[in-house]
C-alpha cells in the first residue's frame, strides 16, 4: 500500500513461495507500475529476512523496515487494508471459495476507486486526476424529480 495515495496492489501468491518467486511477482507486479520503492513495510517472514532479499533492496538503495520499527508509520493502515479486502473479497468470491484469485483483480479495482477517509478522494483520484469510468457510470439512472412525484 501507498500510504500518500493509499493505493493497494493485491497479488495472489502462496505460502510455499520462495524468495525468488515474491522477488519476481513484485518486480513484475509494482515495480512495473511504480518503480523501484523507497521503503517497503514487512512482517517478520523469513523470506523478507533472507540475505538475498537484504542484499537485493540494499543494492537498490531500499530501506527495508521489519515489525516494531515501522508500527508508527503504519498506523494500522495494513490492517485496515486487509479488513476491507477481506469484506470485498467475501462479497465477491463462490460459496466454494476456490476462485478467490480470479475476483482479486476485480477487487483491487474497486478498492482502488472508493474514496478513503483520510483523504477525502479514490486512490485512483489522488494518483491519476480522475476516478476511472465503469460499466455503472455509463448507465443513464432516472431522474430524482420522478421518484419525487
Amino acid at each position: 500500500m501507498n500510504h500518500f495515495s493509499k493505493t493497494s496492489h493485491f497479488i495472489p501468491c502462496r505460502r510455499t513461495d520462495d524468495t525468488s518467486n515474491v522477488a519476481d511477482l513484485l518486480f513484475k507486479e509494482i515495480v512495473r507500475l511504480h518503480g523501484v520503492p523507497l521503503s517497503i513495510v514487512s512482517d517478520h517472514d523469513a523470506k523478507f529476512l533472507s540475505y538475498f532479499w537484504k542484499t537485493l533492496w540494499r543494492k537498490l538503495g531500499t530501506k527495508l523496515l521489519f515489525g516494531m520499527t515501522c508500527l508508527s508509520q503504519t498506523d494500522g493502515q495494513i490492517e485496515v487494508v486487509n479488513r476491507s479486502l477481506s469484506t470485498l473479497l467475501r462479497t465477491g468470491v463462490n460459496k466454494n471459495l476456490k476462485n478467490w484469485d480470479e475476483c482479486l483483480a476485480y477487487v483491487e479495482f474497486a478498492y482502488n476507486r472508493c474514496v478513503h477517509r483520510t483523504t477525502g478522494h479514490s486512490p485512483f483520484e489522488v494518483v491519476c486526476g480522475f476516478n476511472p469510468t465503469t460499466s455503472l457510470d455509463l448507465v443513464p439512472l432516472p431522474l430524482y424529480q420522478i421518484y419525487l412525484q
